[in-house]
């Protein structure tokens, strides 16, 4: 795959760091932009206090020379505010040992990386698991997420998401399409899709709060302009859905995927799950309806690509779930972490940010080119051929 994304750090720990290998050179980024991504996914109501602590901020510090790529590797990084609290206790080099067996996990967190990752790695102290598990490691998705944003909409493609779940409050009214989301207000308290369920929403993440609960749900994410022909139906790892599905299920938090009205479909006929085809005005072939939410057989149809991530509740409740204390064998109540009611506004910005990079990828495969412009006139060839098909 022409695209390459590897982030590091931990939750506490001096800084995080996105590594994005395979951007063309003559890319421009623009920081406020990245910032204004960042900023987006730490709003929404519900979150905890370390949205207190932090204002993130991306750090380029490598694959760029005067705001524009160069076509070596993208080297970004973002500074934990929180480290200054934590560093007796997370410095990469050294430790308080009294510091650090203050902040010492054994209780795992039903539902977390705890456990299993302790089972994994062999790890006396959870610490060593859940600061990596963390979603604050999404941040570093998000700024590299940022860069992929940027490459689309070089090339006429947009990225959008919008909630449209928090709990039991759910959106049955509006139509799973990017046009859904032309309403969604960023400064909302929870960017739904249907502003009118938000005082709902509001009030269910209240009550939980106050019981110690946790709440989960669901968001829309969705791009326009994407060409048909990404992807690839000739072998399974290349399927563009299957690679969609995996970006997305990386979101935390996030336990399913659909595409288009894929659920819907599968509860009635045929006749009534597929796209039917048909000849435009201008002559172009296209979908009466998008039920397969812009993928057919692994590569995209021209349509819009529509997807919906569904969010579990977070595993971090104030009362606790059963557990076992592992330094003592005996049954104890969960550690409790610092930790949002509801992360699904930001969900939705994490699961843009996975969705933009596996596009973007699909896009260069198509293409090709170490330089933005040979891209650009390539993916322009890409939709003519597209549109005069079967010409």
């Amino acid at each position: 795959m022409p695209l390459r994304l590897t982030t590091a750090g931990e939750s506490h720990g001096p800084r995080l760091t996105a590594i994005l290998e395979g951007v063309p050179a003559g890319l421009t980024v623009d920081p406020d932009f990245v910032a204004a991504e960042l900023a987006r996914r730490q709003h929404g109501y519900g979150r905890g206090g370390r949205m207190k602590i932090e204002r993130d901020r991306a750090i380029f510090e490598g694959g760029l020379r005067g705001g524009r790529t160069l076509g070596s590797p993208i080297a970004i990084g973002i500074a934990n505010a929180d480290f200054a609290n934590w560093t007796g206790v997370m410095d990469p080099l050294s430790v308080d040992p009294d510091q650090a067996a203050a902040r010492r996990l054994t209780r795992p967190r039903p539902g977390h990386a705890d456990l299993a990752g302790g089972m994994k790695y062999g790890a006396r102290d959870l610490r060593d698991v859940l600061e990596r598990a963390s979603a604050r490691e999404s941040a570093a998705r998000v700024a590299a997420g940022a860069v992929c944003k940027l490459l689309l909409g070089a090339c006429g493609i947009r990225v959008a998401s919008g909630v449209l779940s928090i709990g039991a409050v759910a959106d049955a009214r509006s139509p799973r399409s990017f046009a859904a989301l032309a309403g969604v207000r960023e400064d909302s308290p929870l960017r739904a899709i249907d502003a009118a369920l938000e005082p709902a929403m509001v009030a269910a993440v209240d009550e939980a709060k106050g019981r110690g609960e946790t709440l989960g749900g669901s968001v829309l994410v969705a791009a326009r302009g994407v060409p048909a022909g990404l992807g690839a139906y000739a072998s399974w790892d290349r399927r563009l859905d299957a690679r969609i599905g995996q970006a997305l299920l990386s979101v935390p938090s996030v336990k399913a995927v659909e595409l288009g009205a894929s659920i819907e479909a599968s509860r009635g006929p045929g006749s009534l799950a597929h796209d039917e085809i048909e000849r435009g005005p201008d002559g172009t072939l296209r979908r009466r309806t998008n039920r397969a939410g812009g993928l057919e057989a692994g590569v995209t149809n021209g349509e819009d690509v529509v997807a919906v991530a569904y969010l579990k509740p977070i595993s971090t409740l104030a009362r606790g779930l059963d557990s076992v204390d592992l330094e003592t064998g005996a049954a104890a109540r969960s550690a409790y972490e610092r930790s949002d009611v509801t992360a699904v506004p930001a969900g939705g910005v994490i699961a843009e940010a996975m969705l933009a990079f596996v596009l973007a990828d699909a896009v260069l495969e198509v293409t090709g080119g170490d330089r933005l412009e040979d891209v650009v006139a390539r993916l322009a060839a890409h939709r003519e051929r597209v549109r005069r098909y079967p010409a």
